[in-house]
């Protein structure tokens, strides 16, 4: 019989999109979050160069020194913030990361407050610490900007975590540096942990995505190679953790995760120091988010906001008979179109469809034309 905590681990509905969807012919994806660009040219050759090599044994659990030099410059050259070799800790993908924080933060019965939407499995990683989510509703009318009000109302004395993410999945918000200096002095105030997700950093489009680093010290950052450099199946992230934290977020990745890939490291710092052709990625994913904003008021949807960085948008379908879910198996079985139910990803998400711009701008066309043949049948 599984354990209560295995019991109680919510399924995330766009895994089982992608599953139910492979078991038919002929899908658009627009389910996941996966980018149709290469690796760096630079990273697979490293990679290859380093197996060549016989770098096949374990690393050091916070990784290798030249990765964390090459991590500790990027955030120089791009945040002008400086970032010491021992406060970052190389993880086998982002997600483990963020399980390593909550392990770190959350004692039982603690509180860890999130934005609403949310990307979907957050509150798992909340559970496996044994704490459980307050959320602050986030609404398109402004963008989905918190306000700080809303924060402190929900903050109180079993509150150890403030978890946030920018740009945001499911959403594609940015948020604006005051509202991240804001929940910075917040989180300073309460004595809460700040952290923040940045896994999506380097794809904004209308605004600078601002790292909680440029405003403090006292925060844990997450972040990896998956999402910028189109490296998600290669499984390489990193914490940066606040200085008095170092040691015992040690202590977590030595006991449950030992190292990330020896050569995916090596992959990853040839990607960091030499694969940067962001802005080129960043022109071709705001013109596949132009293309499906276009096409939503002609399809009869609505949106009521515009993403300025990630590569998802929430599509307003409550103009449609049925709820999210049943819209999205309806979509997918009869016009081919693979969504994921915005219920996922929080109440404020219950009647939409997250739509990913990621895959192809053939792709995207495809699923227009679909939905503009369903929906206007």
């Amino acid at each position: 019989m599984p354990s209560n905590r295995a019991m109680e681990t919510t399924p995330f509905a766009a895994m089982d999109v992608l599953e139910k969807a492979g078991k038919l012919d002929d899908i658009v994806h627009l389910e996941v979050g996966e980018p149709d660009f290469e690796p760096p040219a630079v990273a697979t050759e490293a990679a290859i160069d380093s197996l060549s090599a016989g770098n096949v044994n374990y690393t050091h659990a916070r990784g290798k020194e030249s990765l964390r030099r090459a991590i500790s410059e990027y955030y120089d050259r791009k945040y002008g913030v400086d970032v010491p070799l021992d406060r970052i800790l190389v993880t086998p993908g982002s997600s483990p990361a963020l399980l390593m924080v909550m392990l770190d933060v959350v004692d039982p019965g603690g509180e860890v407050v999130l934005t609403d939407p949310y990307y979907a499995p957050y509150p798992n990683f909340v559970r496996q610490a044994e704490g459980h989510t307050l959320t602050v509703p986030l609404s398109p009318d402004n963008g989905f900007q918190p306000q700080l009000q809303e924060f402190e109302a929900k903050m109180g004395s079993d509150t150890q975590g403030l978890l946030i993410n920018s740009p945001a999945n499911p959403t594609g918000a940015v948020m604006d540096a005051t509202a991240i200096e804001g929940l910075v002095d917040l989180a300073s105030q309460t004595d809460t942990h700040l952290i923040s997700d940045e896994i999506y950093h380097g794809l904004d489009f209308d605004a600078d995505a601002h790292s909680v680093l440029e405003y403090t010290d006292e925060a844990f950052v997450l972040d990896g190679v998956s999402k910028r450099y189109g490296m998600t199946g290669w499984r390489l992230g990193w914490i940066i953790t606040p200085p008095e934290e170092t040691a015992a977020m040690n202590r977590l990745v030595q006991n449950f995760l030992i190292c990330a890939p020896n050569h995916v490291q090596d992959a990853a710092e040839a990607a960091i120091r030499d694969g940067d052709n962001l802005d080129d990625i960043r022109r071709t994913y705001r013109r596949r988010r132009d293309l499906l904003l276009d096409a939503v008021e002609d399809l009869g949807l609505e949106m009521g906001y515009t993403p300025a960085g990630a590569y998802y948008l929430l599509l307003d379908v409550s103009s449609l008979p049925g709820d999210s879910f049943t819209v999205a198996d309806r979509l997918l079985e009869e016009a081919g179109v693979a969504l994921t139910p915005g219920p996922d990803f929080g109440t404020q998400s219950e009647h939409t469809l997250r739509a990913s711009f990621a895959t192809s701008t053939e792709q995207i066309q495809e699923a227009i034309a679909r939905l503009d043949a369903y929906l206007q049948h």
